[in-house]
């Protein structure tokens, strides 16, 4: 529907593609990665039925959005989710990151505030770090992210094929919760994604999102699927629970990665119950 710029490379501009449907209280969709926006089809209907305002993007190097050689750190990336609101006048929004979008939701916080934002959703969330610790030891490490570059190096398609039975649990969802042909399209939707946007994002799975998920001051919903493959629930939806513990938090039974996807309808009816919740008087998780 529409571009905004936000930035420029050599000769050309860095532009993001959005589309901002319907009207009442805002709601911004973040997608994942290597998805884009086209990822939340599913939540778009009951969002807009439901009277809100659904403004959702393509972030930098997939989807409809330029696709520059740098700039997918997450410092970037907020930086560019705080353009994106700023152009458009968007305040008190509700904004929804899934996967890498949590990043995306966290950094934005940590750098820009609240004023903006009535309320975040955290679906299937980075934070507080995907970083291999103690504290996480299912998580990811340098290795982790250098043996994925080098798959999407060598031949990215043949990776895709694989991470997306992994994104969708597909060989327990497929023919149930998920059609063939909308496996497919989210196939076509990562493929579409530029190589270097999608061998770029790996690293910031290492990212800690301790301190800025300490500037939430506003309602917040957590989503976490029981049967994530890639982000494990011990290590992130418990864990960023443990940290705001004044957060909803909904275990979805099941759950994939793309849990949006396959379990729409358990994921809609949460964010839509979130969303009826009438704002509090003071800030407060």
């Amino acid at each position: 529907m529409g571009t905004i710029i936000v930035g420029q490379e050599n000769s050309t501009p860095i532009e993001l593609y959005y589309e901002d449907h319907g009207s009442g209280q805002p709601v911004v969709l973040l997608a994942g990665w290597p998805l884009d926006s086209r990822s939340w089809e599913l939540q778009l209907f009951p969002l807009l039925t439901a009277g809100r305002r659904v403004i959702l993007y393509d972030r930098r190097g997939f989807g409809r959005s330029s696709r520059p050689a740098d700039g997918y750190d997450f410092d970037t990336l907020a930086a560019d989710l705080d353009t994106l609101l700023t152009t458009l006048d968007v305040g008190d929004a509700t904004l929804v990151g899934f996967s890498l979008g949590t990043g995306e939701l966290a950094r934005y916080i940590g750098t820009h505030g609240t004023e903006r934002v009535r309320s975040c959703v955290f679906i299937e969330t980075l934070a507080p770090s995907f970083a291999k610790s103690a504290e996480n030891p299912n998580g990811a490490d340098a290795a982790v992210v250098a043996s994925v570059q080098q798959a999407i190096l060598e031949d990215r398609f043949k990776w895709l094929t694989t991470l997306l039975g992994d994104l969708f649990n597909l060989d327990e969802n497929l023919g149930k919760r998920i059609s063939e042909e909308t496996a497919r399209s989210m196939w076509d939707a990562a493929a579409d994604a530029s190589p270097l946007a999608t061998r770029a994002c790996p690293p910031g799975w290492l990212e800690d999102f301790s301190n800025d998920i300490k500037r939430i001051d506003v309602p917040t919903l957590i989503l976490h699927g029981t049967a994530d493959r890639i982000l494990p629930i011990e290590g992130q939806g418990r864990r960023l629970h443990a940290a705001l513990p004044e957060a909803g938090y909904f275990e979805i039974d099941g759950g994939p990665h793309v849990m949006g996807v396959t379990h729409a309808s358990e994921v809609n009816e949460q964010l839509l119950a979130f969303l009826r919740q009438p704002a509090p008087e003071s800030a407060g998780a």
